[in-house]
């Protein structure tokens, strides 16, 4: 339980970084960088995760082990995971936060759980006790109430809310075959997050900016825009750390309690926008019975009375 709370505070950091980033000048310029600005980024930030996940897997020697699983079946599906949650569900991650903003965009991609719950229990016999089901959804109504905060400035509706379904189905389905997967011996959480993170660059950089036609736009980010690489580096360092914790959660606890765990990055990424950005706007009373119900309920959806009865 800890490594879920401790992965959605870091990805809440990482949605605010990476906010920041997508609010600078070179993606907002023109009608193409604005077109081009959710593959791009995706691309970079992926590409800069699976570099710290190198870097965290070579200083502990894993990566020899990472080319061993990747010749295994469970190694094959975490591949199959990274491109289904990283060209799908991150690249609509992003557009739903590039449309929405940083803490909305959270908040709506955040019923994940919900879908990645359901495909649990179908496909990997994850029951859910009923009163997990009722705070699961206690907690996406809180979800569903931060949307509606008022004075909060959204962008394009639509595209938002595709980028949110496509997040939703993408992270939901990932995180069912990563449960599967690290049950082999042979993939851990750490190799997982490698394969997963690299995969999905190579998916961007091969096939999804050629067909964009957004090589020539995203090599030009290196040059002359100031800290928006450094930037979307930090966003990739804050999301390396939150899929560890992430993956570890799942292998220990299982899918649905950690995406349970995880949803309470939206209700972070509300206080730390308040917080680091002085966003008055989510201050109102709405904005703050929702961000606890999401926290408090998000927390006691993952929890599993039974098992903590048994331990004591």
């Amino acid at each position: 339980m800890f490594a879920g709370i401790i992965a959605g505070i870091t990805w809440a950091i990482e949605t605010i970084v990476l906010g920041i980033a997508l609010a600078m000048t070179p993606f907002v310029s023109t009608e193409q960088a604005v077109l081009l600005a959710p593959f791009a980024s995706t691309f970079l930030h992926d590409f800069f995760s699976a570099i710290w996940a190198c870097a965290y897997n070579g200083v502990r020697g894993n990566l020899p082990n990472v080319v061993k699983a990747l010749k295994t079946k469970s190694g094959k599906f975490v591949a199959l995971a990274a491109v289904i949650g990283g060209p799908v569900g991150m690249t609509g991650y992003v557009l739903s936060v590039a449309h929405m903003g940083a803490s909305i965009g959270a908040v709506a991609s955040a019923i994940f759980p919900a879908i990645g719950a359901v495909l649990a229990y179908f496909f990997l016999k994850e029951k859910m006790s009923w009163y997990r089901w009722v705070f699961l959804i206690l907690s996406l109504l809180g979800v569903y109430g931060l949307s509606y905060s008022p004075e909060i400035n959204i962008n394009n509706f639509w595209l938002g809310f595709l980028g949110t379904l496509m997040c939703a189905f993408g992270w939901g389905i990932e995180a069912v075959i990563i449960a599967k997967s690290v049950q082999d011996e042979a993939v851990t959480d750490e190799i997982a997050l490698q394969i997963r993170q690299t995969t999905s660059a190579l998916v961007y950089g091969i096939v999804i900016l050629p067909v964009m036609k957004g090589w020539g736009f995203t090599v030009s980010l290196f040059s002359g825009t100031g800290w928006l690489i450094p930037t979307i580096a930090i966003a990739a360092l804050f999301a390396t750390v939150s899929y560890l914790f992430y993956y570890k959660a799942i292998s220990q606890i299982g899918a649905s309690k950690s995406m349970a765990l995880n949803i309470t990055y939206s209700a972070w990424a509300v206080v730390f926008s308040i917080v680091f950005l002085g966003n008055s706007s989510l201050l109102n009373p709405v904005t703050i019975l929702c961000t606890i119900a999401v926290l408090v309920f998000g927390i006691l959806a993952g929890a599993d009375y039974k098992d903590l009865l048994k331990k004591e």
